[in-house]
């Protein structure tokens, strides 16, 4: 599919200045010009965003993503007259985004406190290492310093190896998304209210969020959580299984579930074999349990595999690449994978606008700005009523 930029979403109207770079300020940016926002990214003259060269191979083109919806005014905000060009912006935002260490807009002169006294309907969304306060707060902090303190590094790998990463930046999106969760849950008071507030997104608290229940299994019962490798222990059969021509998840773990997949296997008796026939039971017997599972997949191709999951309806899938995900008809059909115009690139294919609204959906209506600073003029002019 092409973007179009049809749809204007239901954050039309609302104005968002953009003062954070790399990568958790602006995906929260990216987030809320999704659904419809204007985004004023401000770049400093010249070099602009870092995230301009992020990404791999010999043409990065993360930018292009992180950057849709995006208008780049060229601001040095370590300048007096960019400090004065971000305050004029900012008294006629509806939101400002900013992830830079704690302190740092103070120093510019761009206290939030001053910031919301000029334009008291301002939502300010700080997203940080550690938040705004407590101890840590003025140490310098980055998306794989959250996930450690977070304790997401402490539980993904293998027990014999160091703590390992994931091959995103986990704790930088998370933060974001938690960021602008909490700039439209501020947009809601507002509403009621008329008064914007200050949104503190920490990177450590966001990936604690979605730890499940790593601290009050401690605290209940002093258990810690491992590193566990590809399985989560006591659940079972969910595991990823070897075929002859690859690896395919299989997700089991519910009784009924299983005894569908016993029988897709020709085993039905696994189903009421002490040892499987519950969930306690199966977790018990994991390793046995995902070893009988794994002698059977490895007869099968993926596509045999498949094929009879999914006439067992059992959950499971194909671990897919960029290239098997552009090449998959459902993404297809629901437009999870869109292509966008490119000055340079002529096109990119990136990810699609989520979630889905049926009456407001977002959309990709411009293009990332390829050359810093080239919407100033335009900007100052929409937003200030005069040229750069």
């Amino acid at each position: 599919m092409t973007a179009t930029g049809k749809s204007k979403g239901p954050l039309d109207g609302i104005r968002v200045v953009e003062m954070g770079q790399l990568i958790a300020g602006p995906f929260c940016g990216q987030l809320l010009g999704d659904m419809g926002a204007e985004i004023v990214k401000l770049e400093p003259p010249g070099t602009g965003d870092p995230m301009r060269h992020w990404g791999q191979g010999d043409k990065p083109s993360w930018w292009r993503v992180i950057a849709r919806n995006k208008y780049s005014v060229a601001c040095d905000l370590r300048s007096d007259e960019g400090q004065q060009l971000a305050r004029g912006l900012a008294a006629r935002a509806d939101i400002l985004i900013e992830n830079f260490k704690p302190g740092t807009l103070e120093k510019w002169n761009l206290d939030p406190a001053d910031l919301r006294a000029a334009n008291p309907r301002l939502i300010v969304v700080r997203v940080s290492g550690y938040g705004q306060t407590g101890p840590y707060a003025a140490r310098a902090g980055f998306g794989g310093i959250g996930e450690a303190m977070g304790g997401w590094r402490a539980i993904v790998g293998y027990p014999d190896r160091p703590p390992a990463r994931m091959g995103v930046s986990i704790g930088d999106t998370l933060a974001a998304t938690y960021g602008c969760m909490g700039a439209l849950a501020a947009l809601h008071h507002r509403e009621r209210t008329g008064e914007g507030q200050i949104v503190d997104s920490a990177l450590y608290e966001a990936v604690l969020q979605v730890m499940e229940s790593t601290v009050s299994d401690y605290s209940v019962s002093g258990t810690r959580r491992r590193r566990t490798g590809s399985t989560l222990p006591g659940i079972a059969p969910s595991n990823v299984y070897p075929c002859r021509d690859g690896e395919y998840l299989i997700g089991a773990n519910g009784d009924a579930i299983f005894a569908r997949l016993a029988a897709a296997m020709g085993r039905p008796e696994l189903a009421a074999d002490p040892r499987y026939a519950t969930h306690l039971a199966r977790g018990a017997h994991q390793e046995e349990l995902d070893a009988l599972i794994a002698a059977w997949t490895a007869t099968l191709t993926v596509a045999e595999l498949e094929a009879k999951m999914i006439e067992a309806s059992v959950p499971a899938g194909r671990i897919y690449d960029a290239g098997e995900m552009m090449a998959d008809p459902h993404f297809a059909a629901r437009e999870a994978l869109v292509t966008v115009p490119d000055a340079e690139f002529g096109t990119v294919t990136m990810q699609g606008v989520f979630p889905k609204l049926s009456a407001t959906p977002g959309s990709i209506r411009r293009p990332a700005p390829v050359a810093v600073g080239q919407d100033t003029d335009a900007v100052l002019e929409r937003w200030l009523g005069r040229e750069g």
